[in-house]
């Protein structure tokens, strides 16, 4: 087959695969300016060739793309390159601030696109060539926190145009730069709820090569500082210069003059033996080191405090179990007077048990509640609750009772009839023997 292939067509599939590896793996170089606010936008657009169609021609190509950015050799990116990607609709953008330390060393940063559409992914290589700049660093340095904007919208070229216009009106310098742009999340701000469009807040510092104006100024007088204090906002002159397109919080701007600040010097202790150095390679020890033996180490930890711990075992275990003297030993030391006085206080002990158990008996009727029989009530007894109950006749309510009557009443177990004793009711004189007769079921 492709020796019938014409020199057209060679050449036609040569071209097209030498533009996908070009697209896939070649190295994209950018210089940043150490001092200088760097920002490089990842387009989804440049990653769509990579991956193929969608299955039906003429349908818009929006797949959901994200990107991983990471130093070549190393799973996260350098300490100053931050990056930022809202949704998997949007582009990404990796921005930062590079310093002196990193003059003259190509930082390669590895981009992977992942495709969640197909679950396909294309990478390429961007290297960084950071170089000196004019003047590094600028002298005057103001940090502004603009409340109604996130990161990702500040570091479009058009609106940091923009503000960065408006502070060369306000500054009037000669030179000014952008230095770093940071999220207001990254400073311990709170996420913004997702109400009434509010946004997260951004910090931009800006450096220049003039002292700073007297509208800037004006946030260091006291009433300022006074109405700061009390969460109220303070008076500029200067501020309708950037309300119209940023609300910039003038209590929380930052002026910083680099000539007079003081550098601080921290001395760091001598590193010891074990510690690697900040530069060069690891270098392993070598293998003529003598091993060592642990058997001492051993002895002294373990087996030397488990000796100790099984000698005394054995010692308590003899005196608990071997020294014993015994109940007969006991016996045979006590004298014999001192032991007929134990038997006999156990005796005198036992007797008297036995007879309190049995004054445990019933209580007598006399005590109990009375039923009438006529009407049905439940009378008390009519002993008062502080009589002696024990030495109370058994039958009191009846003794010394006049007219009463004696009634038979059948026994539950068999034939036989009982006499029961009942007081004799009268009314109007005449006793009522029906209503006893009826209370009996007689």
């Amino acid at each position: 087959m492709i020796c019938t292939m014409s020199a057209a067509a060679v050449a036609v599939w040569l071209g097209t695969v030498v533009t996908i590896l070009s697209r896939s793996h070649a190295d994209r170089n950018v210089y940043p300016s150490a001092g200088v606010l760097f920002v490089h936008v990842l387009e989804r657009e440049y990653f769509k060739g990579e991956f193929p169609p969608y299955p039906k021609s003429g349908d818009p190509s929006n797949d959901p793309i994200t990107f991983n950015t990471n130093l070549k050799g190393y799973p996260d990116r350098p300490g100053w390159l931050r990056y930022i990607q809202r949704t998997p609709h949007s582009d990404g953008v990796l921005y930062g601030s590079p310093t002196a330390e990193h003059i003259g060393k190509p930082t390669v940063i590895e981009i992977t696109a992942y495709n969640r559409r197909t679950f396909e992914t294309a990478r390429h290589n961007l290297v960084i060539n950071i170089k000196a700049a004019e003047e590094f660093p600028l002298p005057y340095q103001a940090e502004f926190y603009i409340k109604n904007m996130n990161v990702e919208e500040m570091l479009a070229s058009e609106v940091l145009g923009d503000f960065l216009g408006a502070v060369k009106n306000v500054w009037q310098p000669e030179r000014l730069n952008a230095i770093n742009i940071t999220s207001a999340l990254d400073r311990g701000g709170r996420v913004p709820l997702p109400i009434n469009n509010l946004k997260e807040g951004v910090y931009v510092m800006v450096g220049a090569d003039v002292p700073f104006s007297s509208c800037l100024r004006e946030v260091e007088s006291p009433h300022n500082q006074l109405r700061c204090s009390q969460e109220m906002e303070p008076v500029i002159s200067c501020d309708k210069k950037f309300r119209a397109q940023f609300h910039i919080d003038w209590c929380k701007i930052s002026l910083v003059d680099i000539n007079k600040v003081v550098p601080v010097y921290v001395t760091r202790p001598e590193p010891g033996t074990g510690i690697l150095p900040e530069f060069g390679e690891y270098k392993p020890p070598s293998e003529s080191l003598k091993s060592r033996d642990y058997f001492s180490d051993f002895l002294v930890t373990l087996a030397v405090p488990s000796a100790v711990a099984l000698v005394l075992f054995f010692i308590l275990g003899y005196t608990m179990c071997c020294r014993r003297e015994g109940v007969e030993k006991r016996n045979m030391q006590t004298p014999d007077i001192q032991l007929v006085h134990h038997s006999s206080i156990q005796k005198s002990t036992k007797e008297l048990r036995s007879m309190s158990k049995n004054r445990e008996i019933s209580w007598p009727l006399s005590t109990l509640p009375v039923f009438n029989p006529v009407s049905g009530e439940v009378v008390p007894p009519i002993h008062p609750d502080n009589y002696e109950t024990t030495s109370m006749p058994l039958m009191q309510t009846q003794a010394n009772l006049q007219n009463q009557i004696t009634i038979p009443q059948q026994r539950p177990s068999g034939d036989n009839y009982v006499m029961s004793t009942f007081r004799r009711l009268e009314v109007n004189g005449i006793p009522e023997e029906r209503k006893v007769a009826e209370a009996l079921n007689l």
